[in-house]
């Protein structure tokens, strides 16, 4: 499992976006389920607090994670969106630039808060509509795999598997967040309504997050034909 364990590489956007990475910003949660998996991975949190943190002694550096507006809202009215990602040294505030931090903190920081997003995810949903949501976005995906006649896109469980080109690709049908098979995790910031290109999808509009997934999918499964410098060099690394 070690061999094959996920890798969480600083991105050429983190390196130039400031002290603080923003790949996971506007991910909702389900708190008490969030709050259990945080937990678990060593980072301390609680349900009035801001932000979490986890310290990684070895390296003497401190992982925090912001959310916006507080974990819980008086009468949990609202869900917990994550914000930043930023590190201190230990025992101090200044938070230190991404590219000074040891890529193992790096990495496993994001590997938690990444496990964190696929399993607690919200995605402006009910909770309770979560199966039902994913189960949508995947016969969308049939769908538009069929209609543009792309044959290497599959399914299994609640993961898009995508057989590019560069690589070998999943995409999460709640998060979407990308991995590579095996290991490494791919940075793929979506872009907001008001920057839309030429692709529309109308059907999917009312849900940002089921339009973002489909245009991931489309996007790696396509892949020789990605001129984005930032998503290719994490795809050709």
């Amino acid at each position: 499992k070690q061999v094959f364990r996920e890798l969480y590489v600083l991105t050429a956007a983190e390196r130039q976006g400031g002290p603080a990475s923003h790949r996971y910003d506007g991910h909702q949660l389900q708190p008490r389920q969030a709050l259990a998996l945080l937990g678990r991975r060593g980072w301390l949190a609680s349900r009035e607090s801001a932000d979490a943190s986890r310290v990684f002694h070895d390296h003497g550096l401190v992982a925090h994670v912001e959310f916006a507006d507080g974990f819980l809202t008086p009468m949990e009215a609202d869900l917990p969106t994550i914000g930043g990602v930023y590190f201190t040294r230990r025992g101090e505030r200044l938070i230190q630039p991404l590219e000074s931090i040891h890529p193992v903190v790096f990495s496993e920081a994001m590997r938690d808060l990444d496990l964190v997003v696929s399993i607690a995810h919200a995605g402006g949903v009910d909770p309770e509509a979560t199966a039902s949501t994913t189960e949508m976005r995947a016969a969308l995906i049939r769908e538009t795999a069929r209609l543009l006649k792309l044959t290497n896109i599959s399914q299994v469980g609640d993961h898009v598997l995508i057989d590019g080109t560069l690589g070998e690709y999943s995409i999460h049908l709640g998060s979407g967040t990308v991995h590579r098979r095996p290991g490494g995790a791919i940075c793929i910031i979506p872009v907001g309504s008001q920057h839309r290109g030429r692709l529309f999808l109308p059907f999917a509009d009312d849900d940002p997050k089921t339009a973002e997934i489909v245009s991931k999918t489309l996007l790696l499964a396509r892949d020789r034909e990605i001129k984005d410098p930032t998503i290719l060099e994490q795809l050709r690394s």
